[in-house]
C-alpha cells in the first residue's frame, strides 16, 4: 500500500484542552468523516512531537440551541455555512503515548551539539510525560512519522505487519523484540488469527530469528489448504520453506492434507510421568485420591509405572486355598493391597486411564525417538510443525504438549546453564518460540499451575524460550499468564471479558476498549504492549501470493553478491 497524499501530514486541527490522565482535546478543523477512531496523529508543540491515537470524536456547540435549530433550512447556503463554522464544531480524544523532541532549526545555534547528542544513538523518543500547549497544531501522521516510531520498512530487522488505516502507511515490527517475551495474538473465531500467526511465523522463518514449535491442533500450518470462506489456496509454511520447517504427524497411521510427514510421532510408555496424569484430572474426571495412587504405583515400579499399570486388571479374581474369592496376581486390587493403597480408589483410577491406554500413539516399544528428534531440530535451528491429525481432542492436545514441553524445557534449561557457565566454548543456545493453539485448554487457572507452558510464560524467558499464544477467549486465560505476554495483538472481540482480558495491565486501558470493540470483523487488529512503541491501529498484509512474492523479494534483497552468484551457478 502507498501513502494517500490527500490525507498524511494534513492538518486537521489543534488543541483545546485535556492532559494526561484525561486524553487530550482537538478541535478539528477539517470534516469529521475525515478523522477516525484509531488514526495515528501528530501534534508540534515548542520544539517537541508528541504521538498519539484518535480514542472518540464527539459533537458540540457552543450553545445547545444551535444544535437543535437546523439553521440551513432557513438562511442561505452560505450564511449557514459560516454560522455552522462558528457555533458547531467536532472535538476528538487523543491518547498520547510518546514524546520526541524536535530539537533547534538546523544552522541556529546549540543544533550542531543537539545533533551530534542524537547521532549517537539517542533517538530522543520518550514516553508521554508532559502536554503541548493551547492550540498547538494537529495533524495526521506522515511515512516519516510512522516510520520514526514503528522503523522502516528498509532497515534490516523491521518486518511489515500492516499499514495505517487511514493512508495506508506500513507499520513495522522488530521481530526480534517482540520475541524476547511472550506475546499472544487474540480474536473471536472468524476474525483471522491462523492468518495473521501464518504472516509473524514466516517473518521469523524469515528472518531466521529463532525456531518455532508449532503445535498445530486444526493441521493449518503444515501443508497447504483452501480458506473455507473464500475457497482460495493457503500456502502452508512447509511448502513455502521446505527445507527449513519440518512436518511431524502425532501417530504412525498419521497424514497431514493427505500428505505424509517427515517424522512420526509416538510416546512411549516410559515417557509419561504421574504429572502428566494429574494434567488430565479434568479431562478424565479424576478424584482428589488420584496423586497418592500415582505416587504409589512410582515407588512401586519406577519409570515403568504406566506399563505395569497397563498390564494388570480390574476385578479379576481366583479361589485361594480356604475356597474364597481373592484378586488374582495380576488384578489391581491384588497390588493395592500389597502396597496398601485403596482398591476403590486403584481400580476406578485403572478404569479411567483406559482412555489414555488405548491410545494409538502411545506405544511400549518406540521405532524411533521422536521427542529426541524434534528437540535436536529445534536446537538447530529447524522449525516443527506438529500435527495432530484426526487426534484432536483435548485429552491428546494437553497429554501430547506437556510431555514435549517439559522435555524442552529441561534441554534449554541445561543448554543455557552450560553456555554460561563456558560461554567461550558452549555455543550459545536457539532462541525457541513455542506456539501454542487453543492456548486457553492449557492456560486456563485450572491448570496453568500444572503445565509447563505457565512455566515457560514466567520463567522461561532466561532461557531463550517464549510462547506465542493464539485464542479467541483469551478472558479464560489465568491472569498470571496473561500478564506474562508482552506483545498482543487482538482483532474484533465481541465479548467485554474478553476484551478487558487483552487490555489488563497496560497503560490507557480504558481509551483503548472502545476501540478494540469498534475493529472490522477481518484484517483489522489493534497492536499493542511491551514489543511495540505504542498502540497502533492497523489493517494487516493479506496472506496471499502477493505477500509470498513479497517475502521472497526480501529474501533475494537482502543476499550478499556472493550468495547470489553462488545461486546463478558461477
Amino acid at each position: 500500500m502507498t501513502e494517500n497524499p490527500q490525507s498524511a501530514g494534513r492538518n486537521i486541527g489543534y488543541i483545546v484542552g485535556g492532559g494526561l490522565r484525561e486524553n487530550l482535546r482537538i478541535r478539528l478543523t477539517v470534516d469529521p468523516q475525515e478523522v477516525q477512531e484509531g488514526a495515528f496523529i501528530v501534534v508540534e508543540s515548542a520544539g517537541w512531537f508528541f504521538y498519539g491515537l484518535v480514542t472518540d470524536l464527539a459533537l458540540g456547540a457552543t450553545d445547545p440551541r444551535f444544535a437543535d435549530e437546523q439553521s440551513e433550512k432557513r438562511l442561505p447556503a452560505e450564511l449557514a455555512r459560516l454560522l455552522h463554522g462558528q457555533t458547531l464544531y467536532t472535538t476528538l480524544e487523543m491518547l498520547p503515548a510518546l514524546m520526541m523532541e524536535t530539537g533547534p532549526e538546523p544552522g541556529s545555534p546549540g543544533y550542531d551539539e543537539w545533533a551530534n547528542f542524537h547521532q549517537e544513538g539517542e533517538s530522543g523518543i520518550l514516553p508521554i510525560k508532559t502536554i503541548p500547549s493551547h492550540h498547538a497544531a494537529a495533524r495526521l501522521a506522515r511515512a516519516s512519522d510512522v516510520a520514526q516510531i514503528f522503523g522502516s520498512p528498509d532497515k534490516p530487522g523491521n518486518f511489515v505487519l500492516g499499514f495505517t488505516r487511514e493512508q495506508g502507511l506500513p507499520v513495522c515490527v522488530d521481530l526480534k523484540k517482540m520475541i524476547q517475551r511472550s506475546a499472544g495474538i487474540f480474536g473471536a473465531t472468524g476474525s483471522g488469527k491462523s492468518f495473521l500467526t501464518r504472516i509473524v511465523l514466516a517473518g521469523l522463518i524469515q528472518q531466521d530469528l529463532a525456531s518455532t514449535l508449532i503445535f498445530d491442533m486444526h493441521n493449518e500450518y503444515g501443508w497447504d489448504d483452501t480458506a473455507s470462506d473464500t475457497n482460495e489456496k493457503v500456502h502452508g509454511l512447509r511448502s513455502k520453506f521446505s527445507t527449513k520447517v519440518r512436518m511431524v504427524g502425532l501417530g504412525r497411521d498419521n497424514t497431514v492434507r493427505g500428505q505424509s510427514p517427515d517424522l512420526y510421532l509416538e510416546i512411549g510408555e516410559e515417557d509419561i510421568t504421574p504429572e502428566d496424569i494429574e494434567l488430565l484430572s479434568r479431562t478424565l474426571n479424576l478424584r482428589e485420591t488420584t496423586p497418592t495412587t500415582l505416587e504409589a504405583l512410582q515407588q512401586s515400579y519406577g519409570r515403568e509405572w504406566f506399563h505395569q499399570f497397563r498390564a494388570m486388571k480390574v476385578g479379576v479374581m481366583i479361589e485361594g486355598e480356604d475356597g474364597k474369592k481373592i484378586p488374582a496376581p495380576e488384578s489391581v486390587a491384588f497390588w493395592a493391597n500389597e502396597t496398601g493403597v485403596n482398591v476403590a480408589a486403584a481400580e476406578g483410577l485403572r478404569s479411567k486411564l483406559n482412555r489414555v491406554f488405548d491410545l494409538p500413539y502411545v506405544v511400549t516399544n518406540k521405532m524411533e525417538n521422536t521427542l529426541q528428534d524434534i528437540i535436536t531440530n529445534l536446537a538447530q535451528g529447524k522449525h516443527v510443525v506438529l500435527s495432530f491429525g484426526k487426534h484432536e481432542n483435548d485429552l491428546d492436545y494437553l497429554l501430547v504438549t506437556n510431555i514435549l514441553t517439559r522435555r524442552i524445557r529441561e534441554t534449554w534449561e541445561t543448554k543455557v546453564n552450560a553456555y554460561r557457565s563456558n560461554p567461550g566454548t558452549t555455543p550459545e543456545p536457539r532462541q525457541l518460540v513455542v506456539v501454542v493453539e487453543e492456548a486457553h485448554k492449557l492456560l486456563n487457572r485450572e491448570m496453568a499451575s500444572q503445565t509447563t507452558f505457565s512455566t515457560i510464560a514466567r520463567e522461561l524467558r532466561k532461557y531463550y524460550v517464549t510462547l506465542l499464544v493464539i485464542d479467541q477467549r483469551p478472558s479464560q486465560i489465568y491472569d498470571e499468564v496473561m500478564s506474562q505476554l508482552g506483545t498482543r495483538i487482538s482483532g474484533w472481540l465481541g465479548d467485554e471479558d474478553d476484551i478487558h482480558a487483552v487490555l489488563s495491565g497496560l497503560a490507557g486501558r480504558d481509551a483503548l476498549r472502545g476501540m478494540l470493540a469498534h475493529l472490522q470483523p477481518k484484517e483489522e487488529v489493534l497492536m499493542l504492549g511491551w514489543g511495540v512503541p505504542m498502540p497502533i491501529l492497523l489493517r494487516t498484509r493479506r496472506y496471499d501470493d502477493t505477500f509470498w512474492k513479497e517475502l521472497k523479494g526480501d529474501l533475494e534483497g537482502k543476499k550478499s553478491p556472493e550468495e547470489q552468484l553462488k545461486k546463478l551457478g558461477f
